[in-house]
């Protein structure tokens, strides 16, 4: 009896966790990661230059990281760790612009050159990226676009052997689109690479990818400053 009991509560525990997946991959783009908080963040106020930052983790640990940053500049964090440009673009209405903010900063590339979602397929990427833009150029949003941080290889997926060259021709195609539309473009790249083989300094960061307090530091002055012209402010 209390064999069979063990077996049926072993089953239900099994179809419970069966559930819980299920609805965690029905919300592919996690558009609950920030549900309550952005039903919570009040529309801005009259002169409040609210900027969004839409990314991955590299934004997201950004934010967790360094709040001082975000919260003394008016900035707001809606990165998701692993996320590819596929799933910002399907959350860019609930996180960027329902919160009507007057700039959003773009940092996509990393995770759609790992293949964390897709087959590596930059021209479609950058289709992404263009979406985004047009969206929030439709809504009265500035845009900025941030190119990708260097890595040379990503520890989640070692079968990828090409991760400098992937990310140089994603960063080439968001460089030349942004010239091409007059669209302020941030170079994180050249301020945290290495040397010529694409390696992330090793002094901003401790996996090749992810930036340390250290890379943050070194990021937020460039991005700052772009921000800050974009918003026409005084220095």
């Amino acid at each position: 009896m209390k064999t069979d009991f063990f077996k049926i509560a072993v089953v239900a525990a099994m179809l419970f966790s069966a559930v819980q997946l299920s609805a965690q991959n029905r919300d592919w783009a996690q558009h609950g990661r920030y549900a309550q908080a952005n039903k919570e963040l009040p529309a801005p106020v009259k002169g409040e230059h609210r900027v969004v930052f839409m990314g991955n983790s590299i934004t997201d640990h950004w934010a967790d990281m360094r709040p001082d940053f975000f919260k003394a500049n008016n900035y707001v964090g809606r990165g998701i760790s692993g996320q590819t440009s596929y799933q910002f673009l399907l959350r860019f209405r609930e996180d960027v612009i329902n919160l009507k903010p007057e700039v959003v900063v773009i940092n996509a590339g990393t995770n759609d050159c790992a293949e964390n979602t897709h087959a590596f397929n930059p021209e479609i990427t950058l289709g992404n990226v263009m979406s985004m833009v047009e969206l929030a150029k439709a809504n009265g949003i500035k845009v900025i676009i941030a190119s990708t941080l260097p890595a040379t290889t990503f520890g989640w997926n070692p079968a990828i052997k090409d991760a400098p060259e992937r990310v140089k021709t994603i960063n080439k195609l968001i460089k030349d689109y942004a010239d091409a539309n007059k669209i302020p473009y941030v170079d994180y790249y050249s301020a945290m690479v290495a040397g010529p083989d694409g390696t992330m300094n090793p002094a901003y960061s401790n996996d090749g990818v992810h930036p340390t307090h250290a890379g943050y530091e070194v990021m937020e002055p460039i991005v700052k400053a772009v921000i800050d012209k974009t918003l026409k402010r005084k220095k």
